[in-house]
């Protein structure tokens, strides 16, 4: 019996190491992901790092390296770093998200907008991490620099086998939004510990100041039907177009990213970023 009881605490504990050095890599990628856009520039620094299939928002769904490689070279300089990052028990998909300046004439300009990225990574043939989507969101400088993320502690795993689909219980979500309301519908499907973006606001972090946010806003949100999925085993993402109306009219219109994650027995919206559309 011990004997058993060794082999599987070796297991779990070469799947700790395992998940800890995809973390690693990951964040590391990530790192490099912003050195090189402080080298080389934005537009090379994309380039570089985008899947070939990568989708960012222009502002509408579209491939991000034909986005990117339609843009001209400019000295403006994007930066920015990650502050937390998570990834999925097999290692295939994972994402980062963190503060972002954006300064007009180059590094030595004072930066002039701010905000926060969320970035998902994919793990390729070759065993290195590509961004699969990238967005963001805008807010008003931040009172103080946020800390940069270390992997030191593995947020990985599902805690078992997964026995559901992240879309089946998307589907939950999206239905009692329609029949229920918003409100009803985070406090069911949200985890603990989730980061809801919004533009204008700085991230808002846990179900206590989620649903607080989410209360405050009587608006009806209302989603494209049809929604994709892509995921690895413990974490999913999907995106989609949403609508806001007020009193029976359209007031906004965006995209938006949820990330779900299985814990617990469970699938729960671990992120959640809406980004509205330029005003006409």
């Amino acid at each position: 019996m011990r004997t058993v009881y060794l082999f599987f605490a070796i297991l779990a504990l070469s799947i700790c190491s395992l998940a800890q050095g995809n973390l690693q890599k990951l964040v590391d990628t990530e790192n490099a992901f912003a050195q090189a856009a402080a080298d080389k520039g934005t537009k090379s620094a994309f380039l570089e790092f985008l899947a070939d299939d990568g989708i960012v928002f222009n502002p509408q769904r579209a491939n991000g390296k034909q986005v990117w490689t339609a843009r001209k070279e400019s000295a403006s300089m994007l930066s920015w770093y990650p502050m937390f990052a998570d990834i999925s028990s097999n290692g295939l998909i994972g994402y980062t998200t963190g503060p972002w300046e954006f300064r007009q004439k180059g590094k030595d300009d004072a930066p002039v907008a701010f905000g926060h990225y969320m970035t998902i990574w994919q793990r390729q043939l070759d065993g290195n991490y590509k961004a699969a989507l990238d967005l963001g969101i805008s807010h008003d400088k931040p009172a103080s620099p946020e800390t940069k993320f270390t992997p030191t502690i593995v947020t990985t795993g599902s805690g078992g086998k997964v026995t559901s689909y992240a879309g089946d219980t998307a589907a939950s979500f999206f239905g009692l939004l329609a029949e229920s309301g918003a409100e009803k519908a985070y406090r069911q499907f949200a985890a603990d510990d989730i980061r809801l973006m919004r533009d204008g606001k700085a991230p808002i972090l846990g179900k206590k100041a989620a649903i607080k946010e989410i209360s405050s806003n009587k608006n009806i949100i209302s989603t494209s039907k049809r929604t994709a999925f892509f995921g690895s085993e413990d974490i999913s993402y999907t995106t989609n177009t949403y609508k806001i109306s007020k009193d029976g009219q359209v007031i906004e219109t965006g995209n938006f990213v949820q990330i779900w994650k299985y814990r617990g027995g469970k699938w729960q919206i671990v992120l959640d970023e809406f980004v509205a559309d330029p005003k006409k």
